[in-house]
């Protein structure tokens, strides 16, 4: 049946079943009258009419598509005795045939179908292609060159026009670690251009996307593929496939990459070996498969026999040597390809002498042959297994512990895979789903810490892919991923974990990571998904454009976790019908794999968690949000814990807990612990192994103490409203009253402002409760302070007695002292900490325990607390003095009496007690320093009452005249005014101490 079309040809209208057919494309020249003939010798209907215009021995160009059913053996030949000669005509304008090439061969199967192949020079057009399933399963990057076509249906190859571009390759040998760059330069507008890679000896292509190493440009003019940093891993056949003209089109040029040295495997690399017991060894170079044909020889190579093996993915290359060397010998495997410098590869033999120190043979586990001291050992993996085994030969001869890089070949191949893939070789929309479910069944056959480090690598390159080429996950993905997740946080620390962590600290971090990064990008859909397994658990849920109320999952652990994402954090993403996804992923025993790394704001101490890390995310429109509320409950605790969430930008990358932007909310009636913070991440709670858990008892002492100290300052001011002026007759009681009565206001204020803290707002936006804090701040500070400065007067009087000072100048010296040194302490840490964040503690209204600014109270109350002790140290050896002679007994007991005296009452004027709060930072176990330092410093106005001045004689005799109007019987010691009076008996006289 034949068609002549003008001026577009048209195929033919049916093709005859169970034979072969051929559509020849015929150049001929033809008048308007002999078409009728033409087509009557063809066996066709007619087409379109030629124009009749033509003159007459005009001849014209046409293109007639015939179709010929023919037998198998016999087609090119009938064509050739058919349609070579004249065609005879009746009219007066002759035909001729000048041409025939074949345009589509099809054969027709007995199910009907044709599978029809385009010829030489021809193509199906890109809407045929398009419509029709290809003849076999090719790549689809390729040109249309076989279609299956039904039983109805009919079509033929077109004739291509001219190439509409040119592919250009800056150099067809590339230099590793170079950039390589293909240009197309294209003559006509292209289409659906695409890059594609065929590895040496890959049966498949591989698509190239825009990636860590490739990189994709396009203009009007022109498209470039750069790859940067090549490596043989990048050589091959690099194809450029797009359509123009109608038609799809495919351009190619091969890349060669030499290899490097780090490509070439040795096995081994350094061998030691005693000819007496081994005079013959093995040496093995082997190199990846690739584009260029290497050729090795050994040097030296007498006495050896060199031979070569293949195997899928490498080719080796081994040198059996048969007689040992007579020394230290280093072998050069030089590895050729034509046109390059060659390799070489060097082997060191080190020959054992007599008198060296050695280890001995081993066969625990695998063979160790005699090693010299120093020297390391090499082993091949076994089966399925890439890397090396090593031992080291101690210097004093004795084997160190055997190290093992050997990878299952199987984890370390999808390893590989997935780095190509973020390098930009593959398709992650396709690929991310495979691998997730290939680790999944490959997760157990992690058996060291080797496949455990290629697993997590893995997963971690994974979240990469799927970041930078912003894919979403099917569940099913992400079911494999929460498997292989639950076995992996399974896993035995001690024989895994510890030694993997070891080789990279942040492989915990990189875990959780990657973990919450995949599961953040699960792809919505409407109906919510929830999937628990032992030590992970995930629910995520689509709120579509309208979401009336909270967001809120709950999780069955014990202490049982609830999260809720307020509906006012979520109102922002409500605009233009965006679709919000919510994601929480609980993971169980992640903490025991996380290094133990505090932020500023939780210091030094040692935490404990629940067990549990629950990360939140929120995705709108794509795109991931972080800023928002999130509250978590963590249900009852043993002691208020501290909101944190794990920072993985902090100590260079490790990652660390942090606090900042989270705090622990108080629930009225529930013993619950309630987070609330400010972003999206992983949280957990951190509970100080250093803090003894909330104690009612405790508390209660507080408040009574507290109370107690209040009311024994007042009575203290009270006592000098009576008997000011009596007591305070010369210079050095005035000094020495005057400043404790300044720390009796100071300490009053403090433990009031202390006691009505709690009833406050607690918050960094409360002002009552941060005036509150810098308040009990500056006030006890300016409390030691002016103890202080009664320390420093009295260590003036004991070193410097007869040396005289100015009231006024003194006086001076101690407000500076007692009342400017606090508040620049006090405004300091307001100043530094404030902005942070980091000034008040969580609930409280007290600096924050964790942080710099406790260390703006704590450091200057040592300080204090240690200059005191001194003072009173010397003021104890002063009173010892006199016992130091051969005086009578009673001196001695007098002596005594004033120790003792002196002791109780500088000690609670010194505030040497609060040196028990070391203690209880020190303690981990006993509750008793607690009890202690809570005692005693909560009434340390009860004991400045009693001690620092109901004991001053001078006060009690004026309180006895004024209330008794008697005379009090002399003492012989007053230690409150620091005078101290001792008869004088058989030797010396009475020492006055200022």
């Amino acid at each position: 049946m034949e068609r002549t079309e003008f001026p577009k040809p048209r195929g033919p209208s049916r093709l005859c079943p169970d034979l072969p057919s051929g559509i020849p494309d015929t150049a001929i020249s033809i008048s308007p009258e002999a078409q009728g003939q033409a087509q009557s010798q063809a066996g066709g209907e007619s087409g379109q009419p030629v124009d009749q215009r033509s003159g007459e021995g005009e001849s014209v160009l046409a293109s007639v598509y015939v179709q010929l059913d023919l037998s198998n053996q016999t087609w090119p030949l009938a064509i050739s005795r058919t349609l070579t000669g004249p065609l005879a005509s009746a009219s007066s304008f002759p035909r001729t045939l000048t041409g025939l090439s074949l345009t589509t061969e099809c054969n027709v199967h007995g199910d009907g179908q044709s599978y029809c192949a385009c010829m030489s020079g021809y193509q199906w057009n890109t809407s045929v292609c398009s419509h029709h399933p290809p003849c076999q399963a090719t790549p689809n990057h390729r040109p249309c060159g076989c279609l299956v076509f039904g039983s109805t249906e009919v079509g033929y190859c077109q004739l291509l026009p001219p190439v509409p571009g040119r592919l250009s390759l800056n150099s067809w040998v590339r230099t590793p670690g170079t950039t390589l760059s293909l240009t197309l330069v294209k003559s006509r507008e292209t289409t659906n251009l695409n890059w594609f890679l065929w590895p040496p000896g890959s049966p498949t292509a591989i698509l190239l996307q825009p990636g860590t190493h490739v990189s994709l440009t396009s203009s009007p003019g022109q498209a470039v593929l750069s790859i940067l940093n090549v490596s043989h891993r990048w050589a091959g056949e690099y194809t450029c496939c797009f359509e123009a003209q109608g038609f799809r089109w495919e351009l190619s040029q091969v890349v060669k990459v030499p290899l490097q040295a780090t490509d070439v495997a040795r096995l081994p690399d350094q061998l030691s070996i005693s000819c007496a017991t081994c005079p013959g060894f093995q040496l093995t170079c082997c190199i990846p498969s690739t584009h260029l044909a290497y050729t090795a020889s050994w040097s030296p190579g007498e006495g050896s026999k060199a031979s070569s093996a293949s195997a899928p993915g490498s080719q080796c290359f081994v040198l059996a040597v048969q007689r040992c060397p007579a020394a230290d010998t280093t072998y050069t495997c030089e590895l050729q390809s034509p046109g390059l410098t060659p390799l070489r590869v060097p082997i060191s033999v080190t020959v054992i002498r007599d008198g060296d120190t050695t280890c001995p043979e081993d066969s625990s586990a695998v063979a160790w042959n005699v090693t010299k001291a120093g020297h390391v050992a090499q082993a091949p993996c076994p089966a399925n297994r890439t890397g090396v085994v090593t031992r080291t030969c101690g210097p004093d001869g004795i084997w160190e512990p055997v190290y093992s890089s050997c990878t299952d070949a199987e984890l370390l191949a999808l390893h590989h895979r997935t780095q190509l893939l973020w390098a930009g070789q593959g398709q992650p929309t396709v690929e991310v789903p495979q691998i997730l479910a290939q680790l999944s069944e490959q997760v157990t056959a992690v058996s060291s810490p080797s496949d455990l480090l290629a697993l997590l690598g893995t997963i971690s390159s994974l979240a990469r892919v799927v970041v930078d080429a912003r894919i979403q996950l099917p569940r099913s993905a992400l079911q494999g991923l929460l498997k292989t997740t639950d076995k992996v946080l399974d896993m035995d620390a001690d024989s895994l974990w510890a030694p993997a962590q070891a080789q990279k600290p942040s492989a915990g971090s990189a875990l959780l990571l990657a973990v919450e990064t995949l599961a953040r990008h699960l792809c919505p859909q409407g109906q919510p998904f929830s999937f628990s397994l032992h030590n992970v658990g995930l629910r995520a849920q689509l709120l579509g454009p309208a979401f009336p109320a909270d967001y809120s999952a709950s999780f069955s652990t014990q202490p049982p976790l609830q999260a809720r994402v307020p509906r006012r954090s979520l109102a922002p993403l409500d605009h233009n019908g965006t679709n919000v996804s919510v994601t929480s992923l609980l993971l169980r025993k992640l903490d025991r794999l996380l290094p133990s790394n505090y932020g500023q704001g939780l210091g030094d101490s040692l935490y404990a968690t629940p067990g549990l890390v629950l990360s939140v995310s929120i995705m709108a429109g794509g795109q991931a949000f972080n800023q928002g509320e999130v509250i978590m409950d963590f249900g009852n605790t043993a002691s208020t814990p501290r909101c944190v969430f794990w920072d993985h930008g902090l100590f260079q990358g490790k990652g660390g807990w942090s606090d900042e932007g989270c705090q622990v909310q108080t629930v009225q009636a529930s013993p619950t612990t309630q987070c609330i913070c400010r972003h999206l991440t992983a949280f957990s709670i951190l509970m100080s192994q250093n803090t003894v858990p909330e104690n009612p008892t405790l508390e209660l002492l507080s408040q009574v103490g507290l109370g107690a100290s209040i009311l024994a300052l007042l009575v203290c001011l009270g006592v000098y409203r009576l008997v000011w002026r009596v007591v305070v007759q010369n210079k050095v009681t005035y000094l020495r009253h005057m400043a404790l009565l300044n720390m009796v206001l100071c300490l009053l204020a403090a433990d009031t402002c202390f006691l009505g803290a709690p009833l406050l707002p607690p918050g960094p936006r409360s002002p009552l409760c941060l005036a509150a804090a810098f308040l009990c701040h500056f006030l006890y500070l300016a409390t030691f302070f002016w103890m202080l400065a009664q320390a420093l007067m009295l260590a003036h009087q004991l070193l410097f007695v007869f040396r005289q000072l100015s009231k006024c100048r003194v006086l001076s010296l101690m407000v500076v002292l007692g009342y400017l040194c606090p508040i620049g302490f006090a405004g300091a840490a307001l100043g530094l900490y404030l902005p942070r964040g980091q000034y008040l503690g969580e609930g409280a209204c007290w600096l924050n325990g964790k942080g710099g600014a406790l260390y703006t109270f704590v450091g200057p109350v040592l300080a204090i607390v240690g200059v005191n002790g001194l003072v009173l140290t010397m003021a104890v050896l002063k009173l010892l003095r006199p016992s130091l002679s051969e005086g009578p007994p009673v001196e001695k007991r007098h002596a005594l009496l004033g120790v003792t005296k002196a002791l109780l009452i500088l000690t609670p004027v010194f505030g040497l007690t609060w040196g028990l709060g070391l203690a209880t930072l020190l303690e981990k176990v006993s509750i008793v320093p607690h009890y202690i330092f809570t005692i005693l410093n909560t009434t340390q106005g009860v004991f400045i009452l009693l001690f620092g001045c109901l004991m001053d004689k001078k006060i009690r005799k004026a309180l006895l005249q004024r209330f008794c109007r008697t005379q009090p019987p002399k003492s012989t010691i007053s230690l409150a005014t620091y005078e101290t009076y001792i008869p004088e008996h058989s030797k010396g006289r009475s020492e006055d101490i200022r």
